[in-house]
């Protein structure tokens, strides 16, 4: 088939999107996904009892690292295929149909997750701020956990303006998300500064640098095994790429800032936590938000509510950053046939993914009625489904490179691919492991299955008319270009099924 496409013909056309963000505008939703709820709500809950300020700042630069190796991968194949859909594409690319479903499941698992944890997370913020404002109609608990109707419709309508900001276009989504970065950056840095300054604060405050309770390798590696969750952020550049205005060559900049910045920003906040009083007392006196706690303390109850603007920022630009990167997720599974037509209808007036946005504001929309409980479970298994496709992407990547040794990047950027690829099973191990510190729960557990198994079902259902698509024509509609190199071997899939649907007709179905 030709690369030019075939409008009006019902389910042959490939859409599009509009061209429309700048640099600035994609380091925005970068950062702003990467800086959610986690980084102000979870040193007090996770971090600090689990790692102690030492081993968590550790792990958040060593993860750093990690994800930067992982981005550059990103990096060498972003510039051959600068289309939506980011490692799901990839995982196309590099090894056919079956490894792009797997991996393109397991992000849309990783994205919802995040979206869902900071709908939480505002309920919580919510609850700090205006006790007795928005906590009223109680309806049921979950978890002991009380589900309340002004909450929910608080949730609801924040949840509302982003599906409506991504439904118009980007171009309102990406001006606020840009705003909101902004705001969480200098909120950071404000806090930072009047908390290390505080007659208080002190090094000794940082003791015991570890957690007690574990060796100081054990304490790295538990916040280790998430910072593909803590960072997942950067991932939604390539995500995007195929509205960026300007070279895909710049991408691989904006992915290692990003991820540098966040890796500052989760370190700054938690060590302000640490920092104000000895951390084992402030983890004693189980405030319901520690960081906002300190914030009070260190400026008065002012300049404490004050300094929850950036803090909302963090949550408002994590959902709206992973809503847009969910959206166009979809709409590359949908526009490839890996999921229905539905998802790949563009909006005539405004070139969006609506359909897509649609399905995804509906999802959402249900979490809030599963209360706190969740946030744990859906923090490990987002941190899984990430692994997965940072892994995928690692493995393209040096199939490309090995296929390209002419590349300036080919001599040295094989190694990061195999260092990419060797974090991701790690942090995959860590993972899955029970006896390993950073072990999944039960919960989680069960959830995990749930998905899969409802993967499972799906990918049988299309897998007939999946496998039967000629790979000349996905990757026309997942490249734009039915001659578009792919790293596996088309020809002898293309053969295997053209075998099957011919015993199949053989046998009269």
């Amino acid at each position: 088939m030709g690369e030019t496409p075939q409008h009006g013909v019902k389910g042959h056309e490939r859409e599009e999107l509009e061209k429309t963000l700048n640099p600035i505008e994609v380091l925005a939703l970068a950062l702003g996904a990467i800086v959610g709820w986690g980084c102000f709500i979870l040193p007090a809950i996770r971090f600090l009892p689990d790692a102690g300020p030492m081993g968590t700042v550790i792990a958040f630069f060593v993860g750093a690292l990690f994800q930067c190796i992982v981005a550059l991968s990103y990096s060498f194949l972003i510039k051959p295929y600068p289309v939506a859909g980011g490692a799901f594409a990839y995982a196309y690319a590099g090894f056919g149909t079956r490894g792009a479903f797997v991996c393109g499941w397991a992000l849309v698992l990783s994205y919802i997750c995040v979206i869902a944890a900071n709908a939480m997370a505002l309920i919580l913020l919510t609850r700090y701020l205006l006790p007795g404002v928005f906590d009223v109609g109680y309806l049921y608990s979950v978890a002991g956990w009380d589900i309340n109707a002004g909450e929910l419709v608080f949730v609801s309508a924040i949840l509302l303006l982003f599906g409506w900001m991504n439904y118009r276009g980007m171009n309102a989504a990406s001006t606020i998300q840009v705003i909101l970065a902004l705001a969480l950056t200098a909120g950071v840095l404000v806090l930072a500064t009047g908390t290390f300054l505080t007659d208080s604060a002190c090094p000794a405050n940082f003791e015991p640098l570890f957690a007690e309770d574990r060796s100081p390798l054990a304490c790295v590696l538990v916040v280790l095994a998430l910072t593909p969750w803590l960072y997942v952020g950067f991932d939604t550049i390539p995500q995007t790429a195929e509205e960026f205005k300007f070279s895909p060559a710049k991408a691989r900049d904006l992915m290692l800032l990003s991820i540098i910045c966040g890796a500052i920003l989760y370190a700054l906040v938690t060590l302000c936590v640490a920092g104000y009083i000895p951390y084992k007392d402030l983890l004693r006196q189980n405030h319901a938000w520690a960081t906002g706690w300190v914030a009070d303390q260190v400026f008065g109850r002012f300049g404490g509510v004050a300094l929850t603007v950036p803090v909302l920022a963090g949550i408002l630009t994590g959902m709206n950053g992973f809503f847009m990167a969910t959206t166009r997720l979809l709409f590359s599974m949908g526009r490839s046939k890996f999921l229905p037509n539905f998802f790949a209808s563009v909006h005539p007036r405004y070139n969006t993914p609506w359909k897509s946005v649609l399905f995804t504001l509906a999802l959402c929309l249900v979490v809030p009625w599963f209360g706190r409980a969740a946030l744990s479970w859906i923090v490990d298994m987002s941190a899984i489904g990430t692994a997965m496709a940072y892994l995928f992407t690692s493995m393209t990547a040096y199939k490309y490179l090995t296929r390209h040794p002419h590349l300036s990047e080919a001599g040295w950027g094989k190694p990061v691919c195999v260092i990419g690829a060797a974090t991701s099973i790690v942090c995959f191990l860590l993972l899955i492991f029970p006896s390993s510190p950073a072990a999944i729960s039960v919960p989680s557990w069960i959830m995990l299955f749930i998905w899969v198994g409802l993967g499972g079902i799906f990918f049988l259902n299309r897998r007939n008319e999946l496998l039967h698509i000629p790979h000349s024509r996905l990757r026309y509609l997942l490249f734009g270009r039915s001659s578009c190199p792919v790293l596996f071997e088309p020809e002898e899939e293309e053969e295997e099924d053209g075998t099957k649907e011919r015993a199949a007709n053989a046998t009269g179905r």
